[in-house]
């Protein structure tokens, strides 16, 4: 029986501020991927989403990024190398402390906004990333786009690379994500994710905004957090997958 992941953005708040509803998001998702301060997030927020998450069983993620809470982590960044590689080792250290004490473990890496997109091509800061993984000292597997340099490099490093997939993102006929900033690059129509999401978790593959359908192997799907009726459009994905006979489980 085919099995795929569900994995959601978790703990994107700040302070008094909160953009995801992380506990009933996590009544849904196999997997969390936890903001840990760099571009949402705040040492109270990782706190109690590690302890919701630990208590639902639910594996704990680190959704590393650069440090741009103004722009979301969304805005393009120069980080040298060397600062890229200890920020990275830096969010997952913290994140590792709260889920310890919740009784849990990080237990992937996933790259967050500017920095995922910039993962999939660049050389130089894929490098910094899967450096930082192997900085926090654990072999955690990395979670990301398929074909991209950061699993390429990730699995030459000992790590298991982890694909992932978006149903609510429109994708190049090359495979990547359309930019945010052109029209048609989220998909917004809840029935239209659904489906996709289906087709994404039993044939591998999704149309691209030009109407090709292209091939996406992916291991994990995620399900955007912030984005307008979240966890109910979550709760039709993962329902519309257990009825086609798709089982729903952490890929860790």
């Amino acid at each position: 029986m085919m099995m795929i992941d569900l994995n959601a953005d978790l703990g994107e708040g700040f302070g008094r501020w909160r953009l995801t509803d992380d506990e009933e998001l996590l009544s849904v998702v196999t997997s969390a991927n936890v903001a840990c301060g760099f571009h949402a997030g705040d040492p109270v927020t990782m706190r109690r989403v590690c302890e919701l998450a630990a208590e639902r069983g639910v594996r704990i993620g680190a959704q590393v990024s650069y440090r741009d809470l103004a722009g979301f982590g969304r805005r393009a960044m120069d980080v040298p190398a060397a600062e890229l590689t200890a920020e990275v080792a830096y969010q997952i250290g913290a994140l590792e402390v709260f889920a310890r004490a919740a009784g849990a473990r990080v237990a992937y890496v996933k790259p967050h906004g500017a920095l995922y997109n910039r993962v999939v091509r660049d050389e130089e800061q894929a490098a910094a990333v899967v450096a930082g993984v192997l900085l926090a000292g654990a072999t955690l597997p990395v979670l990301g786009l398929p074909g991209s340099r950061v699993l390429a490099l990730a699995a030459e490093a000992g790590l298991p690379a982890v694909t992932e997939a978006f149903a609510d993102r429109a994708y190049t006929d090359a495979g990547t994500l359309v930019p945010r900033d052109r029209a048609g690059a989220v998909v917004t129509d809840p029935d239209t994710v659904v489906e996709r999401s289906l087709d994404l978790a039993r044939s591998g593959t999704v149309t691209a905004l030009s109407g090709t359908r292209i091939e996406v192997r992916a291991r994990s799907l995620c399900l955007h957090g912030d984005t307008p009726g979240a966890v109910e459009l979550a709760r039709r994905v993962r329902a519309r997958l257990l009825e086609s006979g798709v089982r729903v489980g952490a890929f860790v």
